[in-house]
């Protein structure tokens, strides 16, 4: 029998204030084929990929949705069609879709077809670069704001009982931080002693208001408004992880996006 996975994180139940919750997603065995399922959106993507690897380890059937749009993003180079080839091989239990997370018909279609076995939905795709928004501010929008409307009303309609973990990221608070009062120190910058964020860092306290986010930050920060929203008014279980700067080996790096992993690539 394998563990629960175990995921502890900052969860909304419609109520006024934030509770932080543990929640155990324990596998269920019939005939020994594993009943419950999780899917994840952006499955070949950096962070996708991890976590299709992570809760299929777990003992959960894992659905993948991807349509390699990081290659419309930022071309042939930047495609994770490699990633998603590799997760097929390697993850026994993984179902990968080719399908558009916009596309409202597929995603209620595909959490119809799981209903209540859906345990998890853990929502990674997105549009992540700032300059590629401001080209394309509708496409930008359409991905990373509609798309999670349309994931979220999906899980309500046919899987309400599952958790919905949405990737969100820090650009939410804008250059709101660069207004902190910070001290250097002798390998970084940190705010001042006397600050309320100087021990834990900055929390959802921080404003997400009279600040300039980027189209990219703007849209996300629809995104993340509406998660909290389907938590707080629907009831559901809703948890927002506020992301930045993250890299890892499954990253397709481009210049415009993933530029840690680019520079290595360059350098080999």
């Amino acid at each position: 029998m394998t563990q629960p996975l175990v995921v502890e994180a900052l969860f909304y139940h419609g109520a006024s204030e934030r509770t932080p919750v543990r929640y155990n997603f324990r596998p269920v065995f019939i005939q020994g084929a594993v009943l419950a399922v999780a899917i994840v959106t952006g499955s070949s993507g950096l962070v996708g990929s991890a976590c299709v690897r992570h809760v299929a380890a777990q003992g959960m059937d894992v659905v993948g949705v991807d349509n390699d749009m990081r290659r419309y993003f930022f071309g042939d180079d930047a495609s994770t069609a490699p990633n998603a080839e590799q997760l097929c091989r390697d993850v026994r239990q993984y179902r990968h879709v080719q399908a558009d997370v916009r596309d409202r018909d597929a995603m209620s279609a595909l959490c119809a077809e799981y209903g209540d076995r859906v345990e998890l939905v853990i929502h990674t795709a997105a549009q992540p670069s700032h300059d590629w928004a401001a080209r394309e501010p509708l496409t930008d929008f359409s991905i990373n704001a509609e798309a999670t409307l349309v994931t979220l009303e999906a899980l309500r309609q046919h899987c309400p009982d599952a958790t919905y973990v949405f990737c969100s990221t820090n650009k939410v608070y804008g250059d709101t931080p660069n207004r902190l009062p910070l001290v250097e120190q002798e390998s970084r910058w940190e705010p001042e002693p006397t600050h309320p964020y100087a021990e834990h860092g900055i929390d959802e306290s921080m404003s997400v208001d009279a600040s300039m986010h980027s189209i990219f930050g703007a849209s996300k920060l629809a995104a993340d408004v509406m998660t909290q929203e389907y938590g707080r008014y629907f009831g559901l279980k809703t948890g927002v992880f506020r992301c930045g700067c993250i890299t890892g080996p499954a990253h397709a790096g481009a210049p415009l996006h993933g530029f840690l992993a680019y520079l290595v690539r360059c350098a080999m």
